[in-house]
């Protein structure tokens, strides 16, 4: 049978209910969404915490309001929204490989560490916070 026969067969009502939720997700687009990206973000992180152990090592990651801090894999510390460019979703963490980049597991955009889009996937860059490094304190700011 042929999707169109098959779709008048259900009726237009179990044909809307059946394709809505898949057009809905595709729908949004770079300005707004369900996850806006982080403004004013301004946080500490105390490297001697809990929190902070897990960012000792080249390549480790955390995520907090929805950042992603990172020691990369050169020690440096960068910070980056959690919120992708491409359809606002919370989905970006940090690889620790080919010398380190950020991806958006929900459709695979891939952002080198200056939030410089890798693939076609979005020509949206990737928010990129400033980090500074005081004794133990790591401080994550617009």
């Amino acid at each position: 049978m042929e999707r169109k026969a098959f779709l008048r067969t259900l009726g237009a009502g179990a044909a809307f209910a059946l394709t809505f939720p898949s057009i809905q997700g595709c729908s949004k687009d770079g300005n707004g969404g369900e996850n806006p990206v982080p403004e004013g973000v301004d946080f500490t992180i105390d490297l001697n915490s809990a929190e902070g152990a897990n960012l000792q090592n080249n390549g480790d990651f955390i995520l907090k309001n929805d950042v992603v801090v990172v020691k990369n894999l050169e020690g440096n510390f960068v910070a980056a929204s959690q919120i992708c460019s491409h359809q606002q979703t919370d989905q970006v963490r940090f690889i620790a490989e080919n010398g380190g980049f950020f991806r958006c597991f929900t459709h695979g955009s891939e952002f080198d560490q200056n939030g410089t889009p890798l693939n076609t996937i979005t020509s949206n860059p990737l928010k990129i916070f400033n980090t500074e490094l005081n004794g133990n304190i790591l401080r994550v700011f617009d």
